[in-house]
């Protein structure tokens, strides 16, 4: 006598494909938005501690920035903006953070306290102190191709392109965009 194999009933295993499909669904969202909050955390929310002082009153020592890592991407390093780069190649070497002055080709010197862009006074739109030290940028300095010139906001307590041991920045040597200060809370925001 044969023995009839017991089968599961037609709507019982349509649910518990239906189910399985939905358990699989919903697992496959959950990692592409983790590999997506992944992506993004790294791309625009690199974070760094200010070890020094020279953007004050800008940024003081202590506080937390993020690091925007593909504003330069798409599109190039403007006067104005607050880079974050290092002075060499290794990636384990310290990360400075100042504000870009000078761009590719033009030619930067400071003089009686102001700054000269091609020969022009520029003015800055934030009130800082006028420079008692030029530095090397007493003479003027050309900048190459893929250099800029960059200054700390503590105009009088900054180590930045007007002395020899930082001198103008590589493009390669910068990480990105200063954007957004996490820390101190009473400061969080976007960055100017």
């Amino acid at each position: 006598m044969k023995v009839k194999e017991p089968t599961t009933p037609p709507e019982k295993s349509f649910w518990y494909s239906h189910q399985a499909r939905g358990i699989q669904t919903w697992v496959i969202e959950i990692l592409a938005v983790l590999a997506l909050s992944a992506l993004f955390s790294f791309v625009f929310c690199t974070s760094i501690t200010i070890q020094e002082s020279s953007m004050d009153p800008t940024i003081n020592a202590g506080n937390k920035v993020l690091i925007n890592r593909a504003a330069y991407t798409f599109g190039g390093v403007k006067r104005g903006d607050l880079i974050a780069y290092r002075n060499t190649e290794a990636t384990d070497s310290s990360v400075h953070v100042k504000r870009v002055i000078g761009l590719p080709g033009e030619t930067i010197q400071i003089k009686d306290g102001l700054i000269l862009i091609n020969g022009q006074t520029y003015i800055e739109s934030e009130e800082l102190p006028s420079m008692t030290n030029p530095g090397i940028a007493a003479d003027p300095i050309k900048l190459g191709s893929e250099e800029y010139f960059v200054l700390g906001d503590n105009r009088n307590n900054s180590e930045d392109s007007r002395f020899t041991d930082v001198g103008n920045i590589d493009e390669n040597y910068i990480i990105g965009k200063v954007w957004f200060r996490t820390y101190p809370k009473t400061d969080r925001g976007f960055m100017r």
